[in-house]
């Protein structure tokens, strides 16, 4: 660090110290001075502009254990930020340390936490901790703000150096979306004054918005993953049962066909390229006579067939159908479908009845006239 001499046109450097050597002390010192002056360490963080509001100092609250964490403070969010102050060194258990006292503040209800800071208040000279907390969050009243929500509590290290014990860990828990950063704080002498710089060194200024974009989409991606996991268990859980009713019920079709991990499962029908298939999704079940050829016309003319004889079909199926002719698509289908609540396994074994009795009812209503349409097709479609 350098002072600028404007008269000489040149540049004094500053000479660097430590606290011990000029005898400041971290709690007498340091944490009174970020205690009366929380933007000093906003600023040194890459959100400069976001505010820390302290509320306790030396808090003690913890049942059963005689700990205290240094500074305890809200920013903007209404999140519990847990300030850990060192001097010369960060020590190898700071961490450790810290990550107890974000643990044992995980629990703090909106009730606790404005006690705790109206006897941070009390100690200090008075004051209304409800009414600072929404003059901080600007909010009129506390009502309906919630404070300390989940496990988003913040953790900040400060020290003048930072074992590499300490970096690593905070960069794994950065990894892992813990909010932890290490703030660096030097002295400075000059002649008789004193300066201080703090800067924040993980994560860099320059590096924060990424680290945190990047954070935010491996969040989404595991989310992603774990979500496309449970949903293929599931699937292919729900697809074994199925397997498991059809064969029970003699239709042999089914017979050689394994469990797919897919939200669909289709049977082969004796004629080319068409299918039934059976669709399993959160919100209904469903059964269908797929007509996919290889030729977009030969499907909209065994559709067109289909349908002239509507009534028939779904005479002899019991049911109103929906018949999908699917102009933009090579795809048509008629289909007959059932809403449940498919992912509680309560209800799979009626869900499980229902295909077996509608897939059966398919293949008789629909299999044999469509074999017999496509044997009078010619190539491209009609006869």
């Amino acid at each position: 660090m350098f002072q600028i001499d404007r008269s000489a046109n040149r540049l004094r450097k500053l000479e660097r110290t430590s606290f011990s050597e000029v005898g400041f002390r971290e709690r007498e010192h340091l944490q009174e001075w970020l205690a009366s002056m929380p933007d000093a360490l906003c600023e040194a963080m890459s959100e400069g502009e976001e505010g820390l509001l302290i509320i306790q100092k030396e808090f003690d609250g913890f049942d059963g254990t005689r700990e205290r964490l240094d500074l305890l403070a809200l920013d903007e969010r209404g999140q519990l930020v847990i300030i850990e102050n060192k001097l010369d060194d960060s020590g190898r258990d700071v961490v450790w340390q810290a990550l107890k006292y974000a643990a044992y503040c995980s629990s703090l209800k909106k009730a606790e936490i404005v006690g705790i800071f109206q006897q941070y208040l009390d100690r200090q000279g008075g004051g209304d901790a409800a009414g600072l907390i929404c003059e901080f969050l600007g909010e009129d009243t506390l009502d309906e703000v919630v404070l300390n929500d989940g496990t988003n509590q913040r953790v900040v290290f400060i020290a003048a150096n930072f074992r590499r014990e300490v970096t690593a860990t905070v960069l794994w828990l950065r990894e892992h979306q813990i909010d932890a950063r290490c703030i660096k704080v030097v002295p400075y002498k000059f002649g008789d004054e004193m300066f201080i710089d703090l800067q924040q060194v993980i994560p860099t200024p320059e590096a924060a918005d990424y680290m945190i974009r990047m954070a935010e989409k491996d969040s989404e991606e595991k989310s992603a993953k774990g979500a496309k996991g449970r949903s293929e268990s599931l699937n292919a859980d729900f697809w074994g049962e199925v397997l498991a009713g059809m064969n029970e019920a003699g239709l042999d079709r089914w017979l050689n066909i394994t469990p797919s991990k897919k939200h669909w499962l289709d049977s082969r029908t004796g004629i080319g390229g068409c299918y039934i298939r059976l669709i399993f999704v959160k919100s209904e079940i469903r059964v269908q006579f797929e007509l996919g050829r290889d030729s977009s016309d030969d499907n909209k003319w065994l559709f067109d067939q289909l349908i002239e004889n509507r009534a028939l079909y779904e005479e002899k199926f019991d049911k109103e159908l929906e018949w999908r002719r699917l102009d933009d698509k090579k795809v048509s289908m008629i289909a007959c479908k059932r809403s449940t609540q498919s992912q509680s396994k309560e209800n799979w074994p009626e869900m499980i009845a229902w295909l077996v009795d509608h897939y059966r009812k398919m293949d008789e209503t629909f299999s044999e006239p469509v074999w017999g349409l496509a044997a009078r097709m010619k190539p491209g479609g009609g006869f």
